[in-house]
C-alpha cells in the first residue's frame, strides 16, 4: 500500500488499524552506548526496540501545540530516562506561538496542529541556514466536543448544530436542533456555556476547517488559528478549556481526547451522515487517519484530512501535530538529539505510548516516511 501525494487515492488503513490494535508497550533497560531500551507509562517489562541517544546527547527547548501536550510528557519522560543528557523543555503556548519562536530561532523544535503557511516557511529560512521550516506528522488525535450536561450522557451532534452553538446562534440545551439530534434524550431547558480556545491554537484551526466543511454555511467565518465565533468564554490551552466544562455545568467545548479522558468529560458522537453516529474513539479516528493523503513536498510531510468524511466509523474532527524542524540549518550542537527524539517519537515504541493516553497511533507507512525524513535533517 502506498501514501499518495497531492489527491491521489489510495489509504493508509492497514497500517493504522495494525497500530492502533496490536502495538506493545516497550520496557526499560541500558547499555554502554547510548542506547536505552524505551518505557511505557504502564505495564511490565520485555523486550523492546532501544532508544538511541545519539552520539551527543544534549538538552532540547521546544514549544507550542497544548493538543499534543499529554503526548510529549510522556514521550519526553521516556526519552529523558533514557538519554540523561537529553532533556526535553516543552512549553505549551499554542501552535501559533511556537512557531513563533520556532521561526526566531528560540527553540529546537515546535508543535503546530497546522502545516506552516507559505509566509511561515519563508520566515524560517532566516534560522535554518540553507535550509527551511518543514511539517513532520508526529503526534495524531481527535477533537472531543465536550460537554457538561446532567443527565445527559449520550450527547449527538452534527456540523450545523456544533458550528451554531459556537457562533451563539443557538443558546438553549433544548433546542430543537439538538432535541432532533437526540429523541429520547432529558434536554435541560438551560443556558448553553460555549468555551473556546483566547490563544492562537491548531486546535480552533482545526475545529473551524471541520465546520467550514460541514456546517451548510452556518459557520460564515474563515477558518483559523484565532478565535471568530459570536459570544461564549474563552480559556487558555487544551487544559484551560477542558477544566471549565469539568466546573461549569451545561458547558460545552473542544478539546483533543486525551485531555477529555484525563477530566473525564463526556464527548458528543458526530452525526456525519453515516448510518450510526460516530463516536470520539482512536479507532473511528484511525479510519480517517488512514485516508489522509501527503500535501507536501519533498521532506514536508503535510497532510490532507477529509474532515466531511461520511464512511462508516470515520471519526471526522481530527488533527495531527506537526514537529516543525529545519531540513538544513540545524544546530550542531542539539541536532543528535533532535533526530533522537524524533525517531523514538514516531517509532512503534513511541506512538504505543501515546495511544494508551488517547492518542492515536499513525500509520505505519507514513511514520516510516516521516523516520526516512528525520534521519536526513542536516
Amino acid at each position: 500500500m502506498k501514501l499518495q501525494r497531492n489527491g491521489r487515492s489510495k489509504a493508509l488503513a492497514i497500517g493504522a488499524m495494525a497500530l492502533v490494535s496490536s502495538l506493545s508497550l516497550a520496557a526499560c533497560g541500558s547499555d554502554e552506548n547510548n542506547t536505552t531500551s524505551a518505557s511505557g507509562t504502564s505495564g511490565s517489562a520485555s523486550a523492546a526496540p532501544a532508544i538511541d541517544c545519539g552520539p551527543k546527547p544534549a538538552p532540547l527547548v521546544a514549544a507550542g501545540s497544548t493538543a499534543q501536550g499529554n503526548a510529549i510528557d510522556i514521550l519526553k519522560n521516556n526519552f529523558g530516562a533514557a538519554c540523561k543528557e537529553a532533556t526535553i523543555n516543552y512549553g505549551g503556548g499554542g501552535s501559533g506561538a511556537g512557531v513563533q519562536q520556532f521561526n526566531q530561532g528560540k527553540i529546537q523544535f515546535a508543535g503546530s496542529d497546522s502545516a506552516l503557511k507559505p509566509a511561515e516557511v519563508d520566515a524560517s529560512k532566516a534560522v535554518c541556514t540553507g535550509g527551511q521550516g518543514i511539517n513532520l506528522p508526529v503526534v495524531a488525535g481527535l477533537i472531543s466536543i465536550v460537554y457538561n450536561v446532567e443527565g445527559v450522557d449520550n450527547l449527538v451532534l452534527d456540523g450545523p448544530t456544533i458550528a451554531k452553538i459556537f457562533d451563539s446562534q443557538i443558546t438553549k440545551w433544548n433546542d430543537p436542533a439538538i432535541a432532533q439530534l437526540n429523541p429520547g434524550a432529558k434536554l435541560p431547558d438551560a443556558d448553553i456555556q460555549a468555551f473556546h480556545r483566547t490563544d492562537d491554537s491548531g486546535t480552533t484551526e482545526n475545529l473551524t476547517k471541520y465546520l467550514a466543511k460541514t456546517s451548510g454555511g452556518a459557520w460564515s467565518y474563515p477558518a483559523g488559528k484565532a478565535w471568530a465565533g459570536k459570544g461564549g468564554q474563552g480559556a487558555s490551552g487544551s487544559a484551560g478549556v477542558s477544566a471549565q466544562v469539568k466546573q461549569v455545568k451545561n458547558s460545552v467545548s473542544y478539546a483533543e481526547l486525551s485531555f477529555a479522558q484525563t477530566n473525564n468529560l463526556k464527548s458528543a458522537a458526530i452525526n456525519t451522515g453515516a448510518a450510526k453516529p460516530v463516536e470520539a474513539t482512536a479507532v473511528n479516528a484511525a479510519n480517517t487517519f488512514a485516508k489522509a493523503k501527503i500535501a507536501g513536498t519533498g521532506s514536508d510531510l503535510a497532510l490532507t484530512l477529509d474532515y466531511a468524511t461520511k464512511d462508516e466509523g470515520s471519526y471526522p474532527l481530527v488533527l495531527v501535530t506537526y514537529e516543525i524542524v529545519c531540513d538544513k540549518g540545524n544546530k550542531a550542537e542539539t541536532l543528535d538529539s533532535l533526530k533522537a527524539f524524533l525517531t523514538y517519537a514516531i517509532s512503534d515504541a513511541g506512538q504505543k505510548a501515546i495511544g494508551d493516553a488517547g492518542y492515536v497511533p499513525l500509520p505505519k507507512e507514513l511514520t516510516g516516511k516521516v523516520t526516512d525524513a528525520v534521519k536526513a535533517l542536516a
